[in-house]
């Protein structure tokens, strides 16, 4: 029996936005109560696809769970949902982040229904990439994305906000249109918009050069990943952005680029996605090195976390263009790891801002004792994000360095995985210089008496612990899944 678990999933944060909406003297304490209902209920049904999930040999392959009923007739198009071992754990991961999100926000006062409605919005339009296997509703997920991420940043962000949410409207509009003319030329050589059907197609055009529509794709996957050097509006986004946009923005929104990638570029291309990889894995490299040696220069917190995005992001470029399965394994998990590592991450930085309001390091210092709860998961998250054993940073690292490493499908990737290596070490002398600034150094008077975090806090946070703990010590539990999904493609690529 189908009961649409992707549908609902999907909709229910929409649900939640409109009941919000329609509330017209729904008092704040109602309107964080019913986002927080719409979102858990999202996670907990997203819990259920996931243990349902089929794991069986006869389901490598497949898709799961679907949904597919005509849309527009005049190009073939179908309202199509599914997920593979691919989709699923980055679903599981954004239902867990929009409870999260709700969580944190808690002590938003500046027009909250409109703010949780964005946020609901947010989630639901990300869920709907993940889950969508018809081009067309693919890409009108993807847009949908722009609009609250673009007031969330507008109206609550600070600092130079305005400029941050048009740099961000600016960047991804412009990857949208490259995206979308390579989604169109995909409809004219082979008259589908269907994802599963266009996996599994040998793809041959006079219309247009094949390298030509891979680019068209992968330049908007890029951007959005992102990709140096189209890396420039992330960190004036997220030092902008209220804490619960950046961690959904850092948690999932990047997610959407490695996830198309793998999705369209490799699955779509495969013998082109082999013939530009060595491009590709260049453009990580630098991206890892670069991103982690600007960070160690950041004096801001928020910005420190955003320049670390831009060089573990590179892991993941790295582990999809390796093209083995192994590393694009490794780039799945990497992609989960990064979500949880660094959406804990930012709402760290975000509760010492609440607590001392600054988030300048050289205006920080010795706050371990004013802050013992935080101080400890804050550091549980900088030794995540290096890679420390027993996190699941470290099993996402090793994984798709142990793929690219051993890949044969282009020459010098032992080179370039050596060299990306090297931002592991860049990354623990960051994180510890930070955490060491912030917490350890001589207190100041000034700070005396700033509180720790409070109930609510601690549920959001602790609850980034126990995943980062349990993927770290079990990294099976989603690397199982992911292979599902990995197979089929890197079949298609002769791995």
């Amino acid at each position: 029996m189908n009961l649409n678990l992707l549908s609902w999933i999907v909709f229910l944060p929409v649900i939640g936005l409109i009941v919000i909406a329609l509330w017209p003297r729904a008092s704040q304490k109602t309107v964080k109560w019913i986002a927080l209902i719409a979102a858990l209920a999202s996670f907990i049904i997203s819990l259920y696809v996931f243990f349902m999930f089929d794991r069986s040999g006869a389901a490598i392959g497949h898709m799961q769970f679907e949904e597919k009923v005509l849309w527009i007739p005049a190009v073939n198009s179908y309202y199509h949902l599914g997920v593979d071992g691919l989709s699923l754990p980055l679903v599981i991961l954004m239902t867990f982040l929009g409870v999260v999100s709700v969580l944190i926000s808690w002590k938003i006062q500046l027009r909250p229904k409109e703010y949780f409605c964005w946020i609901l919005l947010l989630e639901s339009s990300i869920l709907g990439v993940f889950t969508s296997l018809d081009l067309i509703l693919f890409f009108l997920f993807w847009e949908v994305e722009l609009i609250p991420m673009y007031f969330l940043i507008n109206i609550w962000g600070s600092g130079r906000k305005e400029y941050a949410a048009y740099k961000y409207l600016i960047y991804t509009l412009v990857g949208s249109a490259f995206m979308l003319a390579g989604i169109l030329s995909t409809y004219f050589i082979t008259h589908t918009f269907d994802m599963t059907a266009l996996a599994g197609i040998s793809i041959t055009s006079s219309f247009i050069p094949l390298t030509v529509l891979f680019f068209l794709l992968v330049i908007g996957f890029c951007i959005k990943l992102p990709v140096f050097p189209f890396h420039t509006w992330l960190p004036d986004a997220h030092t902008n952005a209220p804490t619960a946009a950046s961690v959904i923005l850092a948690g999932a929104l990047l997610k959407m680029g490695g996830y198309g990638m793998i999705r369209l570029c490799v699955s779509m291309l495969p013998q082109v996605a082999v013939q530009y990889a060595p491009i590709m894995c260049i453009l990580a490299v630098i991206g890892i090195i670069y991103g982690a040696a600007v960070t160690l220069r950041q004096t801001d917190l928020k910005r420190l976390i955003a320049y670390s995005s831009v060089s573990h992001m590179g892991y993941v470029l790295l582990g999809i263009f390796a093209l083995t399965q192994v590393s694009l394994a490794g780039a799945a998990l990497q992609m989960f790891s990064h979500g949880v590592i660094t959406g804990l991450l930012f709402a760290m930085v975000g509760l010492v801002y609440d607590k001392t309001h600054t988030r300048d390091l050289n205006n920080l210092s010795g706050l371990a004792r004013q802050m013992p709860v935080i101080v400890v998961v804050f550091s549980i998250a900088g030794l995540a994000s290096l890679g420390l054993p027993g996190t699941v940073g470290f099993a996402a690292e090793f994984i798709t360095f142990a793929g690219s490493f051993s890949s044969t499908v282009i020459a010098g990737m032992k080179i370039f995985t050596l060299i990306a290596v090297l931002g592991v070490v860049l990354t623990s002398g960051y994180i510890l210089w930070m955490l060491q600034r912030v917490f350890y150094q001589y207190p100041l008077d000034k700070y005396n008496g700033v509180g720790d975090a409070d109930l609510v806090e601690k549920i959001a946070t602790f609850s980034f612990v126990v995943v980062i703990m349990l993927v770290g010590i079990y990294p099976a539990i989603l690397t199982n899944v992911i292979n599902m999904g990995i197979e089929p493609i890197a079949k298609l690529i002769g791995m």
